[in-house]
């Protein structure tokens, strides 16, 4: 039993590890708290040595990691406001990579 909750953990933080938003770019709340599960896991095993500490540092960690990445990703988005009013996203100081706010992607 225990082998399989490990290994459902370990392909759950794979998986979510590569995973990107909408538009292409890593979602640094996912691989960030993927990551922070990870060694909250490992951590709390080598602490603990069982089963409930591994699970509460695999929490603890994957959230503080999420965390972290949460503010990552709003730094790395920045906002504008075009001419008609309407508000844009950019994920890079050249603003060639915009989307409007419904996802679509900025043509100029």
């Amino acid at each position: 039993m225990k082998k399989i909750m490990i290994a459902i953990a370990g392909a759950g933080l794979l998986a979510s590890a590569c995973a990107s938003d909408p538009y292409g770019n890593t979602n640094q709340t996912v691989r960030q708290g993927a990551i922070g599960a990870a060694i909250g896991a490992a951590a709390g095993q080598i602490i603990g040595g069982n089963t409930e500490a591994t699970v509460a540092g695999a929490a603890i960690g994957g959230a503080v990691g999420a965390i972290r990445g949460s503010s990552q990703d709003r730094q790395n988005q920045q906002r504008y406001r075009a001419a008609n009013g309407q508000y844009y996203y950019c994920y890079d100081n050249r603003q060639t990579e915009c989307y409007w706010e419904d996802g679509t992607r900025v043509r100029w």
